[in-house]
């Protein structure tokens, strides 16, 4: 079982900072690191950590070649990444006291993809294999398009959002990963208890990973609905928490082949302690733990 992760990859220049710069202030940043990102790559990495066998395909520009040893030395396979001469994108991250960030996107070669390069990706795939896709990559719907012609199986994270696009492709995604407020934009209902039952009325076919940040996930379908509650941790970076969750569980819902309660609870807890881990360290990808580090913490915390 293969997931072809179609994601972006960017460099993040992380700046930590006393609070958010206001408009016309400047202001001394405390820390400045550059590191791999990008909710793409940091979801190829927590993958890989948690044991999937993920291949990235995105692009970067040519002269950036750490960037493939670096994802390369995580885990993760690197021959459909493609090396161009447009900038590889980046993120400006802004990071205060209280573990908030405000980021700065630019799209570069993560928006450079081409339908060939779609195409020869999905001729390797078999039936059965998973495509996992972010909306920071262009060509999402023709994605999804080829990815069912080839019987695959779709993840779709539609963040950052956007409600055209994301109800454009719904009829053939497998798995809708989203929050509470863009569940509620995706269906314009004022909340999120509405969005939960619009969803499989809607959408029969969907399942649905809700992230609800402190208070843990919501996954619900036709035939499924199960909460669990997030750990509790000192948190100093919420970068990829999101990403990380869903790397990992992806990881383990890729693997079943019954959704019953108990494999599902299995996955989501170990998704929910993999991102409560990653919270309490700086920076994107390199935050995300590795399988035994998930391992070690379920076993010295109790089930939230």
């Amino acid at each position: 079982m293969t997931i072809f992760n179609f994601g972006s990859i960017n460099l993040d220049h992380l700046y930590q900072l006393d609070h958010f710069v206001r408009p016309g202030e400047t202001i001394a940043s405390n820390r400045y690191q550059c590191l791999l990102g990008g909710k793409g790559a940091n979801q190829s990495v927590a993958l890989a950590k948690a044991g999937a066998k993920v291949k990235h395909v995105g692009a970067i520009h040519r002269n950036d070649q750490a960037i493939i040893e670096q994802l390369q030395t995580l885990g993760v396979a690197t021959e459909l990444i493609a090396q161009i001469d447009v900038p590889t994108g980046h993120a400006i991250i802004q990071l205060d006291k209280g573990a908030e960030n405000a980021i700065i996107l630019y799209q570069g070669a993560n928006h450079a993809l081409t339908e060939q390069q779609v195409d020869q990706v999905l001729s390797q795939a078999e039936v059965g294999d998973w495509v996992l896709l972010q909306n920071e990559t262009n060509l999402i719907d023709y994605i999804v398009r080829q990815a069912k012609q080839h019987q695959l199986k779709v993840a779709f994270n539609p963040a950052p959002m956007d409600v055209v696009l994301a109800k454009s492709v719904l009829n053939d995604i497998d798995l809708l990963i989203v929050n509470e407020v863009e569940a509620m934009d995706l269906l314009d209902v004022p909340t999120v208890d509405e969005a939960i039952k619009a969803l499989p009325i809607h959408y029969p076919e969907l399942s649905v990973l809700m992230t609800l940040g402190k208070a843990g996930v919501h996954y619900f379908s036709q035939q499924n609905s199960l909460k669990v509650e997030a750990f509790r941790v000192n948190a100093v970076d919420t970068t990829a928490a999101g990403d990380t969750f869903i790397g990992y569980c992806l990881a383990a819902l890729s693997t079943l082949s019954v959704f019953d309660d108990d494999s599902l609870l299995n996955a989501l807890q170990r998704a929910c302690a993999a991102s409560a881990i990653c919270v309490t360290r700086l920076g994107a990808a390199e935050s995300i733990p590795t399988a035994q580090e998930v391992a070690d913490f379920l076993q010295q915390n109790k089930t939230p």
